[in-house]
C-alpha cells in the first residue's frame, strides 16, 4: 500500500507521517503560498485522512483563508484507522506537525509562511506558532 493506503492498530507513527511530509515538501512547490493548511476529514468506520493545502492568503482573525487553494496533496493524502475520537486524532496529528517543525527536513519551507493551520474541514481551525 502507497502512503493513502489505511494504516491499522493504534493509528499512525511519527515516522510514517514525515516520510509523507517530506514527499509533499520535497515536490515543487508553486509559487504565492502564504499559508499551510493541514485539513482532517474522518472517513468512517475509525478511518482519518489528513491532506495539506497551500493558500494564497493568511489572516490570523479570519479561517476562511484555508479555503483558497493554490496547492493540495488530495491525491496522496494520508491515511489511518484507529478507534480514537476525533479531538485525539486532531491532537495527534498537531503533535506530529509540532515536531516536524522542530526537526523535519523540509521544516523551513513551513517556517517561511505567514500561518500554519491545522483542523476538520467542517471545524475549527487550530493555529500553530512557527517560530
Amino acid at each position: 500500500m502507497g502512503l493513502c493506503g489505511f494504516f491499522n492498530g493504534g493509528g499512525i507513527s511519527y515516522p510514517t507521517f514525515e516520510k509523507w511530509m517530506d514527499k509533499t515538501l520535497s515536490a515543487p512547490l508553486p509559487d504565492g503560498i502564504a499559508a499551510f493548511c493541514f485539513n482532517m476529514y474522518e472517513d468512517g468506520g475509525g478511518k482519518w485522512s489528513v491532506e495539506i493545502i497551500g493558500s494564497p492568503k493568511f489572516d490570523r482573525e479570519d479561517s476562511d483563508w484555508a479555503c483558497y487553494e493554490v496547492f493540495e496533496n488530495r491525491k496522496d493524502c494520508l491515511r489511518w484507522k484507529n478507534s480514537y475520537p476525533w479531538d485525539a486524532n486532531l491532537e495527534l496529528i498537531k503533535s506530529y506537525i509540532e515536531r516536524y517543525l522542530k526537526e523535519g527536513k523540509y521544516a523551513h519551507l513551513l517556517k517561511g509562511k505567514e500561518g500554519l493551520g491545522v483542523g476538520f474541514v467542517d471545524g475549527d481551525l487550530i493555529l500553530i506558532e512557527i517560530s
